[in-house]
């Protein structure tokens, strides 16, 4: 029964560890930032790692009021880059944690 008792404390201690870890990368992805671009650099798009948008540069070049539907298709996908870039770099943390606790890296968090 001890035994038991010492397996579930040690279970306990590494959940809270785990717990820890995944907040401190929640904190983390907040403060990582991508940047996805379009146009050649004309539209960049800056987002946490988190998928938040935080900044848009767009060249004044492209401003032009014939080419609306252009410049906003620039816009776009400068986002979707960043969005894109956002979940592969959550990803890969997410990975680089999972191997810190010694899980397996396909293993799906949180539960």
């Amino acid at each position: 029964m001890l035994n038991g008792l010492g397996d579930m404390a040690k279970m306990m201690k590494t959940a809270q560890e785990m717990q820890g870890k995944m907040a401190q990368m929640q904190e983390d992805l907040a403060n990582m930032t991508v940047t996805g671009e379009s146009g050649a650099g004309l539209v960049t798009a800056t987002a946490n790692a988190k998928g938040l948008l935080t900044s848009l540069n767009i060249d004044a070049s492209i401003f032009d009021p014939n080419e609306k539907e252009v410049v906003e298709d620039l816009i776009l996908a400068a986002i979707k880059d960043a969005q894109a870039k956002a979940t592969e770099k959550s990803g890969s943390e997410m990975q680089r944690l999972q191997q810190s606790l010694g899980l397996p890296a396909d293993m799906k968090l949180p539960f």
